[in-house]
């Protein structure tokens, strides 16, 4: 009797919490008036500023026109000009990519005859201000200082909406230019033609990071067309249509009846037609309004309470660059092209790309399952369908095109993350052959790996860290066998999956590249050396960042260091070293550094979270909190590194509310410091996990005691399956931290 009184007590106590918390955020401030999408804009986030709905076809967003790794989107913070605005933008990518179908209001007639890919030698740019420019969850804004003419942008699912506002009496024009290329991108074949006075039409071929990119496009105006000056690989072009590598045409409309163009565009990897399909009506308020509503219910999956309000922005900032990428690829019909130019269809759910796995398969795909499960499932079966191409699934999926950037396999993570967290929607069979099949062919040093047991550096560069992740790949894929019943399976990917312990070296506490005949150690060595790509045993870092990639064996990996105490030495030592990089081609990707920490590039994420396996919990606690405190802010400099389509993000989002998956296909999730008084996960309309921290302060950074549902609770991690269940996990907070809390803990399942 007194267990289910308790239950009663528990039951009204979670749900009078969730009402009042419901009515007290419904009486405050709307959640994206927290969100800020110039933070990442500056220096190395690159991320960018414009509008987008969550996990969106389109990101129309401005262009600076600059070829350089800080703009990878497409923009930067530091730039005051403008070229045009794009239909397409990686958010935080470190290869610059995309940028496709440049449009740019001007109030004069120009000279589109130059074909550089310098903006210096464009004759339409505009200078703006960051004081006339803003940009929120599915708006952005920019006045165009040389043109006189205010720039709107909003966008649906499938279709991007401008809104031009031109100066009383000028010429009211639009520039459209398809040859234009950032960074890696190069137009290879363009076309452009007026369909009729309202309409354009077209297509914009070119490779680059996706080496086989095809974007066709519709635009609707709200006015005629009075006049067009169409241009092709420099040549002036009489007809209404154009074709060639780089094409453009400036259109003109007539300037009586108002100071306004609208505009509608859709585009599609398949066909005109099916950009036409995606074409959606409305107006523009309207759809601004909805993009802002679909906003709100995305960013309240999760709610906060705190009386900082920077911590919120930071927060809801977070949340919504973590739910920008993946990007819609299926158009409304479901077809979507593949790299080899197959038209297929997604029947039964959306398609997905812009998968950069390498990134996400640590927190941000971890968040989704908690936030978008149904996105989760709909991913993988996009992993599935791109897997058909060469029978190996992804490693890193841009505009549908396999660019095989960074290492190792990391959708089996994801695949295995899912299944076993209850995610349903895809063939589990078929899921397992691929991952099976993907992990026994012999690409990308899979050979070695298979022959050697690990992969010898003199064979291949970046030896360490592919040895490490195939090894956590193996991992993950005798999980999912076990789970099914394949024994043997089970065995084989389980002993592979033990490849990490044949690059330790018990002399100097550091994964090292090895010999072929397994007797040396790659020498010289120094752990600081970074060498970028190239001739290195390591990922862009060292072997400070790249020697605690065992997620999968934490306690194994301890005692190869000689137990805990010399393992959690070495770990407060990461922290406290000197930050000084050595070698002549350092990778720009380590920044963000506390000590040889690198929290600006995704190796490090894990690593203040295994203290919580060596009994000194309360080490990974001060050390959370010490990164959410150091690495972000609400500038536009507000990240440490590159966003990597939400990863970074992911990683504050999780960790800011306590919890963080160290081990993704574990399905547990480690305990760290919550930052918030109350933090709110809505598992479904009528469930929430929620997660207290008493006292919690900027001082107060460590956990005194614990209490899941009323009962005490002294583990460091928790189970996504308890969090399914609701209920809510209470902590105290103190600033010394407990010393016996969460010692020598049995995980929970």
């Amino acid at each position: 009797m007194k267990n289910i009184l308790l239950l009663f007590w528990l039951g009204a106590f979670a749900f009078g919490c969730s009402k009042s918390t419901d009515k007290n955020i419904t009486n405050s401030k709307s959640l994206i008036s927290f969100v800020d999408p110039f933070i990442g804009t500056g220096g190395h986030g690159h991320t960018y500023p414009g509008a987008t709905v969550p996990f969106g076809m389109l990101q129309v967003s401005p262009v600076n026109g600059i070829s350089k790794w800080d703009w990878c989107s497409g923009y930067h913070y530091s730039d005051s000009i403008v070229i045009g605005f794009s239909h397409l933008s990686l958010s935080g990518t470190g290869i610059g990519d995309l940028a496709d179908v440049l449009f740019m209001p001007v109030n004069k007639e120009v000279d589109l005859s130059s074909t550089s890919s310098s903006r210096d030698s464009l004759t339409y740019t505009s200078t703006y201000s960051h004081k006339n420019e803003k940009a929120s969850p599915g708006y952005y804004q920019v006045f165009l200082e040389d043109h006189n003419v205010n720039v709107e942008l909003t966008s649906s699912l499938r279709t991007a909406f401008h809104k031009y506002t031109f100066h009383e009496n000028e010429t009211q024009s639009v520039i459209v230019n398809l040859g234009f290329g950032i960074n890696w991108d190069k137009a290879t074949n363009t076309a452009l033609q007026i369909e009729d006075e309202f309409t354009i039409s077209g297509h914009r071929f070119s490779t680059g990071w996706a080496k086989n990119q095809k974007v066709f496009f519709v635009a609707k105006f709200s006015k005629a067309i009075d006049k067009a000056n169409l241009v092709s690989d420099k040549n002036d072009v009489s007809a209404d249509a154009a074709k060639g590598v780089k094409t453009a045409a400036q259109l003109f409309f007539k300037n009586n009846a108002s100071n306004e163009l609208l505009i509608r565009v859709a585009l599609s990897s398949v066909s005109i037609e099916n950009a036409k399909e995606n074409l959606d009506n409305g107006d523009f308020e309207t759809v601004k309004k909805q993009a802002e509503k679909t906003w709100e219910e995305a960013l309240s999956k999760i709610k906060v309470e705190t009386q900082v309000d920077s911590l919120k922005t930071i927060f809801y900032t977070a949340m919504y660059h973590a739910q920008v990428a993946p990007v819609t690829f299926s158009d409304k019909n479901g077809q979507f092209r593949k790299e080899n130019d197959s038209i297929v269809v997604a029947e039964g759910y959306t398609a997905y790309s812009t998968l950069s796995l390498w990134d996400t398969f640590r927190a941000e795909q971890p968040l989704l399952t908690l936030v978008a499960p149904d996105k989760v499932s709909d991913i993988i079966n996009s992993m599935l369908e791109y897997y058909k191409t060469k029978n190996i699934l992804p490693v890193w999926t841009l505009y549908g095109n396999e660019t095989n950037t960074m290492t190792g396999y990391h959708s089996v993570s994801v695949i295995v993350e899912a299944y076993l967290k209850g995610i349903k929607g895809f063939n589990v069979e078929k899921a397992y052959h691929a991952m099976k099949t993907t992990m026994m062919q012999d690409e990308r040093g899979l050979d070695l790996y298979k022959k050697h047991g690990y992969i010898p550096y003199n064979l291949l560069d970046e030896s360490v860290t592919i040895t490490l992740e195939y090894a956590y790949n193996d991992w993950c894929v005798s999980q999912m066998a076990k789970a099914l019943g394949k024994e043997d399976d089970y065995k084989f990917f389980l002993n592979r999956s033990k490849a990490y312990q044949y690059l330790f070296d018990a002399e100097t506490g550091f994964m090292r590249g090895k010999t072929e005949d397994g007797k040396s150690w790659n020498e010289p060595f120094d752990p600081k050396y970074s060498n970028h790509r190239l001739h290195t045993d390591y990922t862009e870092g060292n072997a400070w960042q790249h020697s605690w990639f065992v997620p999968h064996d934490v306690e194994k990996l301890a005692s190869l260091h000689g137990g805990n105490e010399v393992f959690t030495n070495r770990l407060e030592q990461l922290f406290t070293e000197s930050s000084e990089i050595t070698g002549t081609n350092v990778s720009a990707d380590i920044t963000g550094l506390i000590g040889q920490y690198a929290h600006g590039n995704e190796p490090s994420h894990h690593i203040a979270y295994m203290f919580n396996d060596a009994n000194k919990p309360w080490r990974t606690q001060y050390w959370t909190r010490h990164i959410m405190d150091t690495q972000y802010n609400t500038t536009p400099n507000g990240l440490s590194g590159n966003e990597d389509c939400g990863q970074m993000s992911a990683w504050y989002v999780l960790s800011s509310v306590g919890l963080y998956p160290m081990n993704p296909a574990s399905t547990m999730y480690e305990i760290g410091s919550p930052i918030f008084e109350k933090s709110i996960i809505y598992i479904s309309e009528d469930k929430a996990f929620v997660i207290e921290a008493e006292k919690v302060s900027s001082k107060n950074i460590y956990i005194q005691s614990a209490l899941l549902n009323g009962k005490p609770f002294n583990q460091t991690s928790i189970s996504h399956k308890t969090l399914l269940k609701g209920g809510i996990l209470h902590f105290v907070m103190g600033d010394l931290p407990n010393k016996s809390w969460g010692i020598n803990r049995n995980k929970q399942n």
